[in-house]
């Protein structure tokens, strides 16, 4: 297994996959509306603070309803400037609630699409819409992604944006020839105390950034061994992988808190992983030592840890635990010359301004240091799922998108938070051998300027 994607065979696959998106161009050009026209922009190179003229309404399409799409939807619902024009789903009950929801909120029927596992195409080909949302299982982020932007549409996924790394150039390489936004949504970046901590780096608090820690660190053996829902899909992901699988909640803030694509860059990770074993004690103390569930290998280690060292020699510990009893974390530290904050516990340690060597309580600092985001939308966020980040994140999407605004998270940051899944895998099995992070953006990050203190 190669260890970076600078081979010779690399650069060919991306090479052919230039060639055949601008083969493919016309056709896709000559599908979409006047409105989608307009928003074409050809890009044969890295975008800096990338835009498209304002849309207004902003007309989506939504594949996948299931928990998360259906709380996306009830965000969207509420948002000024949306139509929700067409919802895809393989259970056709799922389509007629979403449906119906529409509907009640006074807007026209959304067309439904349930035609099997692969209707999102018609979806995206037939519909005359500025957007397609995906929150389907992971394997179908891609090929959603791929369908919409080849047919002249916005894309915005849920997370991880990709599994591969050859998943993660398709979304830069096609997001780059089509001229559109591909977006993933990672709504932990707009976490209350995520946000005050991004204010605090760019209100240089804690002096230059040094290290961060983060993870996603969830008790999930439950929901793999569920009948339903996420346990339909994900646990096939502990059966045939080992790495760090889920990475992009945790590091999405903190890569953001240092600037990664926007003055600095993951330069390379090392990954090890534990034995595997919670899995199988829960399968056996739950349904019997000859349960299927019990005989079951897995082949992804109880806990994973991997170290990203950036160009800037920053470092970030990124720890992905699920298949354990402990409380949820995902640790978010973030560690500089003048001092250090974290969330999981929450507090912070400023030099010179917190007593001498003793911890203070975050919640001290949020009246000066409180995101704009959170001071303007804190009454509309609220109920609004995981704490309120969840309608924050959604309403950035319109926002940016009505105003003609660059995302706060692009396809880069989607392409590199991302990448960390197979890199640990790759590093993991060869003994947590240093990986090199591909350079999605081509170089374009040494000169791209940071994510600013945004407004609602």
């Amino acid at each position: 297994m190669n260890e970076t994607r600078k081979d010779d065979s690399s650069l060919n696959r991306r090479d052919f996959i230039k060639a055949g998106a601008i083969a493919g161009l016309g056709a896709a050009i000559g599908g979409m509306s006047l409105t989608n026209c307009a928003t074409m922009r050809i890009k044969g190179e890295a975008r800096t603070e990338y835009r498209v003229p304002p849309l207004s309404p902003v007309r989506m399409g939504f594949v996948g309803v299931g928990g998360m799409g259906s709380a996306h939807v009830r965000n969207f619902l509420e948002i000024d400037g949306v139509e929700i024009k067409a919802v895809c789903d393989i259970v056709p009950e799922k389509v007629e609630r979403i449906q119906k929801w529409v509907v009640d909120a006074g807007h026209p029927k959304p067309t439904g699409y349930t035609r099997g596992e692969t209707d999102f195409e018609q979806l995206c080909a037939e519909e005359n819409i500025d957007l397609v949302f995906t929150a389907t299982p992971w394997r179908w982020h891609v090929p959603v992604c791929l369908a919409a932007m080849k047919n002249g549409k916005h894309a915005a996924t849920e997370v991880p944006a990709a599994v591969t790394l050859d998943e993660c150039w398709q979304l830069v390489e096609t997001a780059e020839k089509t001229g559109l936004h591909c977006i993933m949504m990672e709504n932990c970046c707009y976490d209350r105390t995520e946000l005050l901590v991004l204010n605090l780096v760019r209100k240089g608090i804690l002096g230059e950034l040094v290290h961060a820690e983060c993870g996603y660190l969830h008790d999930l053996r439950e929901l793999k061994f569920s009948n339903k829902g996420e346990g339909l899909w994900r646990t096939e992901h502990s059966i045939k992988r080992n790495g760090n699988l889920y990475p992009t909640h945790g590091l999405g803030p903190v890569a953001q808190c240092m600037n990664i694509n926007r003055g600095d860059q993951f330069d390379y990770l090392v990954s090890m992983s534990s034995k595997s074993i919670g899995l199988h004690e829960f399968a056996v103390e739950n349904f019997g030592p000859e349960h299927d569930f019990a005989r079951q290998k897995f082949a992804l280690g109880d806990v994973n840890t991997s170290l990203i060292r950036t160009h800037q020699e920053r470092t970030i510990i990124v720890i992905h635990d699920c298949s354990l009893p402990r409380p949820y974390t995902r640790i978010n530290l973030v560690q500089g010359t003048k001092g250090i904050v974290q969330k999981w516990p929450d507090r912070v340690y400023i030099e010179g301004r917190s007593p001498h060597h003793k911890w203070e309580e975050v919640e001290a600092y949020r009246e000066e240091f409180e995101h704009p985001l959170w001071k303007e939308l804190t009454e509309q966020a609220q109920g609004k799922g995981h704490g309120g980040m969840d309608y924050i994140e959604d309403y950035r999407l319109i926002y940016c998108l009505r105003n003609g605004l660059p995302m706060d998270m692009d396809v880069y940051d989607a392409a590199a938070w991302s990448a960390v899944s197979e890199l640990s895998e790759r590093s993991v099995a060869n003994r947590s051998k240093p990986i090199d992070f591909p350079d999605f953006t081509r170089g374009k990050w040494k000169t791209n300027p940071p994510l600013g203190i945004v407004h609602a």
